[in-house]
C-alpha cells in the first residue's frame, strides 16, 4: 500500500474511534451524573523504521488513549428526597458485583428493607462501609455532610470519598468507576450533599454536535486521500507497464 493511503488509513481508523466516543457520550447526554470521554491523540512511528535510518519516516495518527472529564455538572432540583447530588470533588461509594465501585449519580431508592441502594439495585455504602437501611415509614433528611437523620436521630451517613489523582479512575458502565491499581486510596471528601437534587450529564449537546460533525468531515477527507492513493499507485503501475513494453 502506497504510503498516502497507510497514513490516510491510520487516520480513517483513528476517527472512527472518536466516532464511537462520541456517539456514547450523546447516547448519554441526559444520563444523571454522566461524565464525558474525550481523546488524546498522538503520532506513532514504529520501531522498524526508526532502526532503518529513514530520514523522514512515516508516522501515523492515532488515539493514544482516552480519558474522562470529571467537571461538575449543574444541579437540577427534584422533589424526590432520595435524590442526592454532589456539589463540588466527590464520589459515592456503593457495593458493585465486582466490590466497592463510585459514583455521581444519586438517584438512589429504598428496597422493601428499608436498604438503600442505586438504580441498579446496588447498596449504597455508609462512612463506616457499611450499607445504609432506613425506615421507609418516616421522613428522611440529608444533611450537607452526607449525615442522615430520621425523627431527629443519625440513621448513618453517606461515604463520599475522592481521589487526588482521578484519572486513576476506570469506567465500569456509564455512571459507576472502579480504580484502577492499589495506589490511589480514597479519602473523605470536603464536597456538599444536596438533597433533593441531581446532577446533570456534562456532555455539552452542542459541542458534541460540532465535534461530530467536523470528525465526520475528516473522515470523509481522509476516505477521499486513499482513493487518490490508490488512484495514483495504479497509475504509476500502468505508467510502467507502458515504458517496459
Amino acid at each position: 500500500m502506497d504510503p498516502i493511503s497507510i497514513t490516510a488509513a491510520s487516520g480513517m481508523r483513528a476517527r472512527m474511534e472518536s466516532l464511537d466516543l462520541l456517539a456514547n457520550n450523546i447516547a448519554n447526554a441526559e444520563t444523571g451524573g454522566y461524565k464525558t470521554d474525550r481523546e488524546f491523540y498522538s503520532l506513532y512511528t514504529s520501531v522498524d523504521a526508526l532502526e532503518s535510518g529513514s530520514d523522514d519516516p512515516a508516522a501515523l495518527p492515532v488515539i493514544e488513549r482516552n480519558y474522562t472529564d470529571f467537571s461538575q455538572a449543574s444541579l437540577r432540583a427534584t422533589s424526590n428526597p432520595l435524590d442526592l447530588g454532589i456539589q463540588g470533588r466527590g464520589f459515592f461509594a456503593v457495593d458493585s458485583p465486582t466490590g466497592v465501585a463510585y459514583t455521581r449519580n444519586g438517584s438512589f431508592q429504598l428496597t422493601a428493607g428499608g436498604k438503600l441502594v442505586t438504580g441498579e439495585g446496588y447498596a449504597v455504602r455508609s462512612a463506616s462501609g457499611q450499607p445504609i437501611t432506613l425506615n421507609p415509614a418516616l421522613p428522611i433528611q440529608v444533611a450537607e455532610d452526607g449525615s442522615i437523620i430520621q425523627s431527629g436521630q443519625s440513621s448513618g451517613k453517606l461515604a463520599v470519598l475522592d481521589f487526588t489523582d482521578q484519572s486513576s479512575l476506570v469506567k465500569q458502565g456509564n455512571t459507576l468507576f472502579n480504580v484502577a491499581g492499589t495506589k490511589n486510596t480514597p479519602v473523605a471528601s470536603t464536597a456538599a450533599v444536596m438533597q433533593g437534587r441531581l446532577e446533570s450529564s456534562n456532555v455539552g449537546n452542542s459541542e458534541s454536535v460540532i465535534r461530530l460533525v467536523s470528525v465526520m468531515r475528516q473522515f470523509d477527507m481522509l476516505q477521499k486521500a486513499t482513493h487518490i492513493g490508490q488512484s495514483m499507485t495504479s497509475k504509476a503501475i500502468a505508467e510502467v507497464a507502458k515504458v517496459g513494453s
